[in-house]
């Protein structure tokens, strides 16, 4: 029961990241790096007004998330749009601007470990292992989050313009679609996963300030997993390696430190046989 629940909400916040992570990938073809900073600002953020300033929690959250998406569109507009024709130059300014977030908090909170109250106390014992109501919570959130995101994608036009921005930019930009503009919705979309991401999960982990960086080497292996660009991929992927990720830690000995190993194992034997991953999809350019 450990397992399936350490694995559930692994998974479901990997998928989050991976799924923000794979759209902007699929619309713009940026590789952002700085994707789980975000989400480590959003935390933050949440840590300081609840603490600072005594604001409810849930209210905080979504103060937490719409700053980190005016961040996450700033950082685009100023900062990866004018470059975005050079992938290296987009790699490396996305390294930096994570850099410059985490040297932010080391500044602002120190190297201290920090915590958030939980929304909820409380706990149901389910085959003899406690599962607090706050872990059923997030777990409820990141379900009702994917719900609307596959509604978004599947049901209204600017789903439509992202899927077959991400499909064939050369065609989309045929049929008038404004790929500048769709773009930059995008990434707003990419960044507030990401936010919402570390909201949810604030109250279950520590916060320091170099919490961004192992969420990036497993969303990393989900993304590249799961297939480039591939939302369902991403899904997939992340409950592969969340539940991998949890029989390690409880399953072996000191497995907590194996964790990123054993994802990263597993995806390079899954591109072995299949090197385009579980879903991959061929983009206008490899055709």
């Amino acid at each position: 029961m450990d397992i399936i629940i350490s694995g559930l909400i692994s998974g479901s916040m990997y998928a989050l990241l991976a799924i923000g992570f794979s759209l902007i990938f699929g619309v713009a073809r940026i590789v952002n790096i700085a994707h789980t900073a975000f989400y480590m600002v959003a935390a933050y953020a949440i840590y300081y007004v609840t603490r600072k300033f005594g604001f409810n929690p849930v209210l905080a959250m979504l103060a937490a998330i719409l700053l980190v998406t005016f961040f996450g569109l700033v950082a685009y507009k100023f900062f990866i749009d004018p470059i975005r024709e050079h992938e290296a130059a987009v790699l490396i300014a996305t390294i930096a601007l994570a850099m410059i977030f985490q040297e932010i908090m080391l500044l602002i909170f120190t190297g201290d470990f920090l915590s958030v109250e939980a929304l909820i106390d409380g706990f149901h014992s389910i085959m003899g292992v406690k599962v607090f109501y706050q872990q059923m919570l997030t777990f409820g959130a990141v379900l009702a989050m994917m719900a609307a995101l596959w509604f978004l994608l599947m049901k209204t036009k600017l789903g439509l313009a992202i899927r077959s921005m991400a499909e064939d930019r050369e065609v989309a930009n045929l049929m008038g679609m404004n790929e500048s503009r769709l773009a930059m919705t995008t990434m707003g979309i990419s960044v507030a996963l990401a936010g919402f991401t570390g909201a949810v999960i604030v109250p279950l982990t520590i916060l320091n300030p170099f919490m961004w960086m192992e969420p990036l080497i497993i969303m990393m292996a989900v993304v590249v997993l799961g297939g480039l660009g591939s939302i369902k991929g991403s899904v997939a992927a992340a409950y592969i390696l969340g539940f991998a990720e949890a029989l390690v830690v409880f399953l072996i000995p000191k497995g907590a430190f194996l964790k990123g190993s054993v994802a990263l194992s597993i995806m390079i034997l899954v591109l072995l046989i299949r090197p385009e991953g579980l879903f991959g999809i061929a983009f206008e350019e490899e055709r």
